[in-house]
């Protein structure tokens, strides 16, 4: 199995051009921003990626693509659960494992159905891991079709198969999270926090890393607080509070004003998505300007710039 560095694990954008067409060369440009950012590793084919509105084709061509131009800078990993009978899902692990990811990752919400007890969850798990060998296995708690939520004692499960190598948790609340922590201290399986509030806390209660959304505006500074949350505590509470409050402007139409925010930073990607059609008023881009400028103030703080 695979052992992932700790760090900020971006939820990657999917650029697309005026007709709706993945972008392939904005894939590229964007790519090499967030390895230039210090990222640890790179969540291809996820939510923001508008995986649900990506054919099974592009969903493969596109973690071809980042794995083909991350050329071994950092690990990729990409989604490869998709619903559907068991032997169906495991077949697309295996599709998707062929791209060149350094691991699989199994959409919690797509093993089994909503009403599904979490027996149920893990006997089909038990089945994917069966029919998908050696195959590093991640897990993400996907909001939708609809959101399921681990127990600690069903992620210390599967922690025990030393098979999952991360999990993207979403449950966005610390007495959740402190126990699933707890269940797989000592274990390989690495956690990320997808919530920014409570980031500084998952980290100080043994958390590794962040993967969520606002690393799409300043990867910089989530990849700046999980390498110095220990060493520097009171910058890092600062960065903290500042993630925060900024994560309210980064989730105003989100993704559309992901990828509007990285077009000002002069990024030649424009501000499309498949899923949602977004009309940006003259101060959704003075506030995002003003996030711009802020946020150089805390590289400033921290001797970024």
């Amino acid at each position: 199995m695979v052992d992932l560095p700790k760090g900020v694990w971006p939820v990657m954008l999917t650029p697309f051009t005026a007709d709706g067409a993945i972008d392939w060369d904005g894939v590229d440009v964007l790519t090499d921003w967030y390895i230039e950012s210090g990222v640890a590793g790179l969540f291809a084919v996820c939510a923001s990626s508008e995986m649900y509105h990506l054919t099974e084709g592009e969903r493969y061509a596109l973690a071809r693509r980042v794995v083909k131009k991350v050329n071994g800078r950092v690990p990729v990993v990409a989604s490869g659960t998709f619903g559907g009978a068991m032997d169906l899902q495991a077949e697309t692990v295996i599709k998707t494992a062929e791209t060149g990811v350094d691991a699989v990752v199994a959409l919690v919400c797509q093993i089994v159905p909503e009403e599904a007890s979490d027996a149920d969850w893990q006997r089909e798990m038990e089945r994917l891991l069966t029919l998908t060998g050696d195959i590093s296995i991640g897990m993400y708690e996907c909001p939708g079709p609809y959101h399921r939520l681990l127990s600690a004692e069903l992620l210390g499960w599967c922690a025990s198969t030393e098979r999952f190598c991360f999990i993207k948790d979403t449950s966005c609340d610390m007495d959740l999270i402190r126990p699933k922590l707890e269940a797989i201290e000592g274990t390989s399986l690495k956690f990320f926090n997808a919530n920014t509030p409570t980031l500084l806390d998952s980290l100080l209660a043994g958390g590794d890393g962040y993967c969520g959304t606002a690393a799409n505006f300043y990867p910089d500074l989530f990849a700046w607080i999980c390498h110095y949350f220990e060493n520097e505590p009171e910058l890092a509470a600062d960065v903290q509070r500042f993630l925060s409050v900024a994560n309210k402007v980064a989730g105003h139409k989100y993704k559309s004003s992901a990828k509007l925010y990285l077009s000002k930073l002069g990024l030649p990607i424009l501000p499309i998505c498949r899923d949602t059609e977004e009309v940006f008023k003259a101060e959704d881009h003075l506030t995002l300007q003003h996030l711009i400028e802020f946020t150089d103030t805390q590289r400033s703080m921290l001797g970024l710039l």
